[in-house]
């Protein structure tokens, strides 16, 4: 689950974390107000759940709570296109507005998870306020990783070689040990996926400040972490996909035309590379998981039937503990009662199969099947492409 910048700043303010001052703003008299309260120099910054914002023209410096205020009127009800927007855009429904601080040097700090080697992973870099997945790609050697023992946690150890890499002087040695513990401190506490200070500021006070942040939020946490879920802003999530969570139903909107409806993750990815291997584009992740019912599939093509980029569907299902009778029952049931007319084509496999396959042929519906998966993403690919 992601959150706004204005909120990660509040998280990591309640954890020790130095932020700027500021509030969020959803008409410009309010930034305007904002402004006023912390006098001389102010940052407006559009919250939107997409990096790159300055780049896109969301974040923009303020000389007096006037400007502010003209600020604000232009980014408010605004498409913002960002490089991680997309040429669509994304809509700024509230700005947050806080002091400037006087900048001497920007660093880069973030906790994540590592998936191969099962652990805590801390990304430090000196070269801070950039792209970092920009920097990863064209100078990896400037981004240092420390791998974190899960059971020791984030010892002082840890830290001081941190420090080190980045160059942080005996004068800012305390104040970083302090920033870095309560990130952590702050990824364990709160379920997150990760945390990311970008850039990690050394003012010209010589104090450490949080300039910017991002928290992402493991979903599955978010049954002990009603406060973080009370932040959700359903505006910036896209409608398919919280359609989809709210039916328990794990799906990724891609940008294919292909849609897909499959039983296991690892088998839903296995059935993406094959779709992309024979010349097509999936245009989603669903995962229906092992209850693959009635109700469930009919669910399922009613989120594949919202999107409009989809002009075909792939059904790959293996039969263990859901058998594969019962799944052709629910995939003819619920395309006839929601009328079906794009190419559907399906793959059965393990209990029940034959039982299944013969479901399909009797049903007098338009659905193909096939044996294998090859096989099943040919049709599909050819189906969609002589369609068009």
């Amino acid at each position: 689950m992601k959150i706004h910048e204005y909120q990660a700043k509040a998280i990591l303010h309640d954890f020790g974390v130095p932020v700027p001052f500021g509030h969020p703003a959803t008409t410009p008299e309010l930034a305007e107000k904002i402004a006023e309260k912390i006098t001389g120099r102010v940052v407006v910054k559009a919250q939107i759940h997409a990096g790159g914002r300055g780049k896109g023209g969301g974040v923009r410096l303020a000389e007096d709570a006037s400007e502010a205020k003209k600020i604000a009127g232009e980014l408010l009800g605004q498409k913002l296109v960002t490089p991680q927007t997309g040429p669509e855009g994304s809509l700024v429904r509230q700005v947050l507005v806080e002091r400037a601080l006087e900048i001497h040097r920007e660093l880069y700090l973030a906790i994540t998870l590592d998936r191969e080697t099962a652990s805590q992973v801390v990304m430090a870099s000196a070269a801070g306020g950039v792209d970092i997945e920009e920097l990863a790609h064209l100078h990896p050697q400037k981004i240092h990783r420390f791998f974190i023992d899960t059971a020791l946690g984030l010892r002082p150890f840890y830290v001081r070689r941190m420090a080190h890499a980045l160059k942080i002087g005996k004068q800012l040695l305390p104040s970083f040990l302090q920033v870095a513990s309560n990130l952590y401190s702050t990824f364990i506490a709160r379920d997150c996926s990760l945390v990311e200070v970008n850039p990690l500021v050394v003012t010209g006070d010589h104090r450490l400040v949080a300039l910017d942040a991002k928290i992402l939020i493991d979903d599955n946490s978010l049954f002990r972490q009603p406060e973080i879920e009370a932040m959700r802003d359903p505006e910036e999530e896209d409608s398919l996909e919280r359609e989809a969570m709210e039916s328990h139903l794990s799906y990724i909107r891609l940008e294919g035309n292909i849609g897909c409806m499959v039983n296991g993750a690892g088998l839903a990815m296995a059935t993406m590379d094959m779709i992309q291997h024979v010349g097509g584009a999936p245009a989603n992740f669903l995962d229906v998981g092992g209850a693959a019912d009635v109700e469930r599939i009919e669910k399922a093509f009613r989120i594949l039937m919202g999107d409009s980029r989809v002009r075909g569907v792939l059904i790959n299902i293996f039969g263990g503990i859901v058998r594969c009778d019962r799944v052709a029952e629910g995939v003819v049931e619920a395309a006839a009662k929601l009328k079906m007319v794009l190419p559907i084509v399906v793959r059965l496999e393990g209990t029940n199969v034959k039982e299944g396959r013969a479901i399909f042929r009797k049903s007098k519906l338009a659905i193909e099947t096939a044996s294998d998966m090859l096989e099943a993403a040919t049709k599909i690919v050819r189906s969609v492409q002589e369609a068009s």
